[in-house]
């Protein structure tokens, strides 16, 4: 174990405290009790040590967070040095703060010049939280108060919160008393599952082109913007094909619907680029942002404006009835600046477009492009999905893929790895800092992973 992670507690007594007191996300808490979940007590770059001593490589960064990985103690300077100067004040009252002011200076020298301001939160259920009420309000301001839908995406993602659920796409998250009116949906651009006999090409207009029909339906008069995840995350790292986005953006062009990229987690250079729009060649009128912003290291979000809809709020919009407590603050601020600043100056993002992002790419396919358990190999840059198929010529799902993949994330704990299951894919988004080694340390680790799930599938 590594010595500085040294276990203040048994185990057993961390398990039980934990069942006592805690609702875990996304799991059957009855079933998380009566097995225990991991304790886990220290992180140093792409590694993590539970309160045992077992040591687990993070091929998530967290919940696609870390991009600097763990122990970066710039950003913990950076918090310190706060904390003893400033250690809170808000955004109300007239009143802003340095720490703030230079994180959205130095944020929109690194994004496209189209640009210009941001609302702080604290997340990324509260940035789309934000952006509902932000883009009814600009149409409202301009005279347009019926353009209030919405339209988002099946299986997408794009949080937790009541509006942020409903906006997302997954059906289960609605059950829960997740759903709200003036939203509507699509289907996602899932080609292995969806695509049929059409070239993916052929798929990608088409999918994007429900957009055009739902805009239709709905009367484009009434239709505030279409928000989606430029890839989709949660819903299981799915890269649409090449000719979907520039006809999205043709469609939100022609209908004067605002086009909104959730770049939670493909934001701050998970794809090569500083944002996942860059690389698929579009430009959407707001980003929401948060999880990179700080490489996880304290909670920040945010709602990034073009020029277009900032100008609109600010010249026209009079009050701007929206506030947060925690808008802005800045202990988060401070640590942004220094991950972005680590992020820019140490090369991290231009290495992930020419280095090590084709590496991570290169070695998936290398291993496992002739997989009898893998369909399909997806990603770029430091994300990637390996689709689980029963018959890869004919695109064939498992019928219990959902239970494969589970089993494959199994025992990718049980070997020291943690990537993430999602329907039939095995999802992995290890640190941006990641080296060719610690790459070869995840690919290897999620080949056991699967062999040994091909194994008792009776497929290797």
């Amino acid at each position: 174990m590594n010595a500085q992670f040294k276990a203040q507690r048994e185990t057993r007594d961390y398990q039980a405290a934990d069942a006592a007191h805690h609702i875990h996300a996304f799991l059957d808490q009855k079933a998380l009790n009566a097995e225990g979940p991991r304790v886990i007590v220290g992180g140093e770059r792409l590694h993590l040590w539970d309160n045992d001593g077992k040591r687990y490589l993070d091929g998530m960064s967290g919940l696609w967070c870390t991009n600097l990985g763990y122990g970066r103690k710039d950003l913990t300077a950076a918090a310190t040095q706060q904390l003893e100067q400033l250690p809170y004040y808000n955004m109300f009252f007239h009143t802003t703060h340095p720490a703030v002011v230079e994180l959205s200076e130095l944020l929109f020298s690194l994004l496209p010049g189209h640009y210009s301001h941001a609302i702080y939160t604290n997340s990324g259920s509260e940035a789309n939280e934000v952006l509902i009420r932000t883009v009814r309000r600009y149409w409202q301001i301009l005279g347009k108060p019926q353009k209030k839908i919405m339209i988002g995406r099946w299986n997408g993602y794009h949080g937790s919160t009541l509006a942020a659920t409903a906006l997302g796409g997954m059906k289960f998250m609605h059950e829960m008393g997740g759903m709200l009116p003036d939203i509507a949906h699509i289907d996602e651009p899932y080609y292995f599952a969806n695509g049929g006999d059409l070239t993916p090409e052929e798929f990608g207009l088409r999918a994007a082109r429900q957009l055009e029909e739902r805009i239709l339906e709905l009367g484009a008069d009434n239709v505030a913007a279409f928000v989606a995840e430029p890839f989709q995350g949660a819903g299981g790292m799915i890269f649409p094909p090449e000719t979907y986005w520039p006809e999205i953006q043709r469609i939100c062009r022609k209908y004067d619907v605002l086009l909104c990229a959730d770049e939670v987690i493909g934001g701050f250079g998970r794809t090569g680029e500083w944002f996942a729009h860059q690389h698929f060649g579009f430009e959407p009128d707001t980003l929401s942002i948060a999880k990179g912003l700080t490489s996880g290291y304290i909670p920040m979000g945010g709602l990034v404006l073009s020029k277009r809809m900032a100008e609109v709020l600010v010249e026209q919009g009079g009050v701007f009835a929206h506030g947060l407590t925690y808008s802005g603050h800045p202990v988060a601020a401070a640590v942004a600046i220094a991950n972005l600043k680590a992020l820019r100056d140490e090369g991290v993002v231009t290495q992930v477009k020419q280095d090590t992002g084709p590496y991570l790419q290169q070695c998936l396919r290398e291993v496992f492009g002739n997989h009898p358990l893998v369909g399909d190999i997806q990603g770029t840059g430091l994300v990637a999905a390996l689709q689980f198929a029963e018959d890869k010529a004919t695109r064939k799902r498992f019928a219990n893929e959902n239970d494969i993949a589970w089993r494959c994330r199994t025992i990718g704990f049980e070997e020291g790895l943690i990537i993430r299951s999602t329907l039939g894919r095995m999802i992995m988004a290890p640190a941006l800092v990641a080296t060719h080694a610690e790459i070869d340390e995840l690919v290897g680790k999620t080949k056991i992973a699967v062999d040994r799930t091909a194994q008792e599938l009776g497929r290797l």
